[in-house]
């Protein structure tokens, strides 16, 4: 049973991750995009938030600044 809500748990965070990488690509192209703004603060929002914490124990700022630095290269 844990194992399933292990495997929830990691979708959650990896679908964000997705979302995340697809909003900063869209910012890089068109910095004014306001759809990938929003997404990308709400996404932030999350990973920075308890929610985020119950689900896993990686370190938010170091997995936003891993993404960027993943997008911008």
């Amino acid at each position: 049973m844990i194992d399933n809500y292990n495997n929830l748990a990691n979708a959650i965070i990896l679908q964000a991750v997705k979302d995340y990488r697809k909003a900063l690509r869209t910012l890089s192209m068109n910095p004014n995009n306001r759809s990938a703004q929003y997404e990308r603060r709400r996404i932030e929002q999350f990973f920075r938030s308890g929610w985020f914490g119950v689900l896993t124990s990686i370190d938010p700022e170091m997995l936003i600044t891993k993404l960027k630095a993943e997008v911008t290269a």
